[in-house]
């Protein structure tokens, strides 16, 4: 029995104290935003390389100097990606909106009026606990009882954010800029062959012009093909980094909060429908 006063005792001070100098709440609140942040980030890179291939679709290449030959669309090189990148678009506008949806859920916890609850239901809960005459009222279990549930309440969307970012810093960080920057390049490559292969014509080219411009059109055909095998490279390696982002964004912004949430409703059924709590 003492030992369980002294840890009920604990739980209360230490949620009194963290929810009245909100310090859990400004580190989730950081946290929250930087994960935002970051996911506003890749949805702008995917939507950006969206863009760029579907700019590319009408986009051909000659594979003999001076355009004459054998034409292949540079979006035929892209086809393989190309679903995958708007479905990965879809991933990163639901993991945004999860995101803000926790953003908004941590204000909502901190709200006055929910701070306050827990404080009376703290100082309930030590009353209840110390004093003889209140120990025995046959409303002391239901007073301790209240007190855990409003913590949970209280607490778990900041300690599920903190945690979740703690997760991500320590594991999928590195992995996410990684694929970040790869998605970036790949972008910055169908861009380039797009625009390598849409100049537009000169209405009355001299014959200098004309001559300078088949001398470019030979020397830039001539590396024609080992451009189409860079941009296919960087296509294949763009699609597995697609799917290293959509798994880490499902793990921290699906995976992880569903967890929290299933434990939280655990946790607060064993205080309500336990026989005692603790």
């Amino acid at each position: 029995m003492p030992k369980r006063k002294l840890i009920l005792t604990v739980l209360a001070l230490l949620g009194a104290a963290a929810a009245l100098t909100g310090v859990v709440d400004t580190t989730a609140g950081n946290y929250a935003d930087k994960a935002f942040k970051r996911a506003l980030v890749t949805f702008a890179v995917a939507r950006t390389l969206n863009g760029a291939i579907s700019l590319a679709q009408g986009t051909e290449v000659a594979l003999e100097p001076g355009g004459v030959g054998v034409n292949l669309a540079v979006g035929e090189v892209l086809d393989p990606i190309n679903d995958l990148v708007e479905q990965f678009s879809s991933v990163m506008l639901v993991a945004a909106s999860s995101l803000g949806l926790q953003n908004l859920m941590l204000k909502m916890t901190a709200w006055w009026f929910v701070t306050a609850l827990l404080l009376i239901a703290a100082a309930f809960a030590i009353a209840t606990l110390w004093l003889p005459q209140l120990a025995r009222n046959k409303y002391a279990v239901l007073v301790t009882r209240s007190l855990l549930v409003l913590l949970c309440v209280r607490f778990i969307v900041p300690v599920l954010i903190i945690s979740t970012n703690l997760v991500t810093d320590t594991f999928l960080s590195d992995d996410q800029a990684i694929a970040t920057t790869a998605l970036e390049a790949t972008t910055s490559d169908i861009e380039d062959m797009s625009a390598r292969n849409n100049v537009p014509a000169n209405p009355d080219p001299s014959m200098m012009d004309r001559l300078s411009a088949a001398i470019g059109e030979s020397l830039d055909s001539m590396n024609v093909e080992g451009r189409l095998n860079k941009l296919k490279e960087s296509a294949t390696n763009a699609s597995e980094h697609i799917i290293n982002l959509i798994v880490l964004f499902v793990v921290q912004t699906i995976l992880l909060p569903l967890l929290f949430i299933w434990l939280l409703i655990e946790a607060i059924k064993k205080i309500v429908f336990g026989s005692t709590p603790l």
